[in-house]
């Protein structure tokens, strides 16, 4: 659902799909945002070692396994923010955060403000 509006500048995430290492951990977290996912979990799902998943983030995608997760998590974010009327609590819950305020916090140093403000500054500005 959100794969088709990720980020094209994120060096080589399609590749990273198609990866046969990164392949199973990316559609782990792509299917599963909100699951508290750790290293472990997803070299499980790869079915390779912690050091060699995280090695082969970092070559194919430039950055840690759990970067990765933040990331994609706030992409989601952005995206339900967007096209819904969901609450940001509901939106926190639904891409892996327990408190709403943790959740803000994340938003804000990913894309300059709040859920709330971001929305707000959105629709200020899409045609009615």
């Amino acid at each position: 659902m959100h794969l088709a509006t990720a980020p094209a500048a994120e060096r080589g995430w399609i590749v990273g799909l198609r990866d046969p290492l990164l392949g199973p951990a990316m559609a782990a977290i792509h299917a599963a945002p909100e699951r508290r996912w750790t290293v472990d979990d997803l070299a499980a799902e790869a079915g390779v070692s912690r050091s060699r998943l995280d090695a082969r983030f970092r070559e194919v995608l430039g950055r840690s396994p759990i970067r990765y997760l933040n990331e994609w998590r706030m992409h989601v974010a952005q995206d339900l923010l967007a096209t819904t009327d969901t609450t940001v609590a509901a939106i926190a819950r639904r891409v892996g955060y327990d408190a709403e305020e943790a959740f803000s916090r994340a938003f804000k140093r990913a894309h300059g403000r709040s859920p709330a403000l971001w929305r707000t500054a959105r629709a200020d500005r899409s045609p009615s």
